[in-house]
């Protein structure tokens, strides 16, 4: 299960909040996500796939060249997981940090918590 986890916070990272194709990262999104899941961020939880898409979207549109970049490894500890970050223009310092933690429900991640060290400029 741990290697799940791990594989679940990284597709997470890369494929959702890091992809600017919609069509890929929807499918992504539907492959990754249980229906009824729900992101917890600073600004408010978002719930269900839909939620999830357009939240990622408006967000990636805010930042197009920007990479998420793992910092260390992912920690799994029986349904959950947590993976720390950066995000930046690519082969830059990042320019915010953050940690991803997950609820994994039936293989899919059914909560996903993200706590930011410092916003987005």
């Amino acid at each position: 299960m741990s290697d799940h986890i791990h594989e679940l916070l990284h597709r997470n990272l890369q494929e959702v909040f890091g992809e600017g194709d919609a069509a890929r990262r929807r499918a992504a999104i539907n492959e990754l996500f249980t229906e009824d899941c729900a992101l917890y961020v600073p600004p408010g939880v978002f719930v269900g796939r839909e939620a999830l898409d357009k939240f990622a979207g408006d967000l990636r549109a805010t930042h197009p060249n920007f990479a998420y970049t793992p910092h260390g490894e992912p920690q799994a500890l029986h349904n959950a997981g947590r993976l720390a970050w950066g995000s930046g223009p690519r082969g830059e310092e990042p320019e915010y940090t953050g940690l991803d933690v997950i609820i994994v429900r039936d293989g899919r991640i059914a909560a996903l918590y993200v706590f930011l060290d410092s916003m987005p400029s």
